[in-house]
C-alpha cells in the first residue's frame, strides 16, 4: 500500500488513540484538586486561544454573513456544547471511566432520537435498531456499575447520568451543526463555538465558586487536554473522513471508549464485570448501526460530527 493510501488509516488510529487519554488526564486532573468545571472551562479556553491565530480573521469575516438567526444558532450551539462538557467531565468524578466514556459516546443513537421526535426525520431501520440496542446497552450499564466504597464520594448512578446527559447534549450540538454548515466553513464555526461554549463554562464555573487557578501540574495536564484530544485528535477524525468513508471513520471512533476503558484497567485498577460488558457490548452494536446508517444518509458535511470531541 502507498503512503498516501495508507497515511488517512494511520491518521484515523492516531485520532483514536489521542482522543481516548481524554478522560485519563481529566481523572489525573481531577486529583490535583482542580474543579470540573473549571477543567472545562479551562479546556475550552485553551482550544479557542490556540484556534485563534489560524481562524480568527476568517471568523469575523464570515460573522458578517451570518443572519440574527444563524447568530443565535451559534450561541446555543457553545451553550450546548458547554453543557455536554460541564456534564460529562463532572460524570468522571462519580462512576467509572469506563462507564462515562462509552455512555457519552452514544451520541449517535440520540441523535436518531432527536431527528425522530424534533425534526420529524422518519428513522431508518439501522437507525430503529440502533436505538433499541442503545437503550438497552444504556440500562444495563446503569444497574450494571458496581459501588466503589474504596471512594465514598463516588455515586455511579449520579455520574452515569451526567454521562449520558452529556451525549444528549452533544447531539442538540450536532444537529444544529448540520444546519450551520452548510453556510459557514468547519473551522470557524467550530472557533466561534468553541469561544462561546468557554465564556459560558468559565461565568458557569465563577458563579459555583470554583477557583480558575488550579495547580501548575493541572495546568499543563488541561493544556494538553485541549491540545492533544480537542484539536489533535478531532483534527485528525476530519483528515481522516475526507479520505475514508465516514461510515469507516463513525466506527472507528468507538475506539475511543474502549482505548479508555484500557487504560483505566491499566491505570486506575477499574475493572467490569459481566453485565456491564454486556451492556457495553449492545451500546456499540447500536451505536455502530445509528453512525453508519446516519453517516450514509447525511448531507455532505461529514465533518461536523467529529468536531465535538471528549
Amino acid at each position: 500500500m502507498s503512503r498516501t493510501r495508507w497515511l488517512p488509516y494511520a491518521t484515523l488510529a492516531g485520532g483514536v488513540a489521542v482522543v481516548s487519554i481524554a478522560s485519563i488526564l481529566i481523572r489525573y486532573a481531577q486529583s490535583e484538586g482542580t474543579a470540573s468545571l473549571t477543567i472545562a472551562a479551562l479546556r475550552m479556553s485553551f482550544a479557542a486561544l490556540l484556534l485563534a491565530p489560524f481562524t480568527c480573521r476568517q471568523a469575523r469575516r464570515e460573522l458578517t454573513t451570518l443572519s440574527r438567526s444563524d447568530l443565535l444558532l451559534v450561541g446555543a450551539a457553545g451553550l450546548v456544547l458547554a453543557t455536554h462538557f460541564a456534564a460529562w467531565i463532572t460524570s468522571l468524578e462519580y462512576t467509572s471511566v469506563a462507564s462515562s466514556a462509552v455512555l457519552v459516546t452514544t451520541n449517535p443513537v440520540w441523535v436518531g432520537v432527536l431527528s425522530w421526535l424534533v425534526l420529524r426525520e422518519r428513522p431508518g431501520f439501522g437507525v430503529l435498531a440502533g436505538i433499541v440496542l442503545g437503550l438497552c446497552g444504556s440500562a444495563l450499564v446503569f444497574v450494571g456499575e458496581p459501588g466503589m466504597p474504596a471512594d465514598p464520594q463516588r455515586a455511579p448512578l449520579l455520574g452515569n447520568t451526567l454521562a449520558l446527559g452529556g451525549a444528549i447534549a452533544v447531539s442538540v450540538y450536532l444537529l444544529i451543526g448540520r444546519r450551520l454548515r452548510t453556510r459557514i466553513s468547519l473551522w470557524s464555526y467550530v472557533f466561534l463555538v468553541y469561544s462561546t461554549a468557554a465564556v459560558a463554562l468559565l461565568l458557569a464555573a465563577l458563579l459555583a465558586g470554583a477557583s480558575l487557578w488550579p495547580t501548575p501540574v493541572a495546568c499543563g495536564l488541561i493544556l494538553l487536554l485541549a491540545a492533544g484530544p480537542q484539536l489533535l485528535g478531532h483534527t485528525a477524525f476530519n483528515h481522516a473522513v475526507r479520505h475514508l468513508p465516514a461510515p469507516l471513520v463513525a466506527v472507528a471512533i468507538l475506539g475511543e471508549p474502549i482505548g479508555a476503558a484500557v487504560l483505566a484497567w491499566l491505570l486506575f485498577g477499574e475493572a467490569v464485570n459481566a453485565l456491564q460488558l454486556a451492556g457495553f457490548g449492545l451500546l456499540l452494536a447500536g451505536i455502530v448501526l445509528a453512525a453508519v446508517t446516519e453517516s450514509r444518509r447525511a448531507s455532505p458535511a461529514p465533518a461536523t460530527p467529529v468536531a465535538a470531541g471528549r
